[in-house]
């Protein structure tokens, strides 16, 4: 068996490091970042958790039906960097989300700030 040297045994480790968060990640083009839709709602579940939070709000429609949308979050440290903790949405509240709406229509986005019913602004 063939034991690696010092250089070789650093090269293997470090390209373990470096390579492992860039493949986990996915891309945004599922997301229409060519516009940027408002919606209104109820918050049914929030889930702070990696690789991303996610945020559930029940939207009334036009038409009287309630449809609940999936809001893509931010990892943990960025929200927490923004001031998101695990329980900083909590179901009942009402809510004002800005989002990349998802590109292929269903009811979902990528959030670019939220804001709570007393002002409270997330971005």
């Amino acid at each position: 068996m063939r034991r690696l040297s010092g250089v070789g045994l650093l090269s293997v480790v470090m390209s373990a490091v470096v390579s492992g968060p860039a493949s986990s990640h996915h891309s945004h083009s599922m997301f229409d970042h060519e516009q940027e839709v408002t919606i209104i709602g109820t918050v049914t579940a929030f889930s702070f958790r990696n690789p991303h939070g996610f945020l559930f709000v029940d939207v009334e429609e036009k038409n009287g039906e309630t449809v609940n949308y999936w809001i893509e979050m931010a990892p943990i440290p960025r929200m927490i960097q923004r001031g998101i903790g695990i329980k900083t949405f909590q179901p009942g509240d009402v809510i004002t989300v800005n989002m990349y709406p998802l590109s292929d229509g269903r009811p979902g986005g990528s959030y670019t700030t939220i804001v709570t019913d007393d002002g409270k602004t997330y971005e």
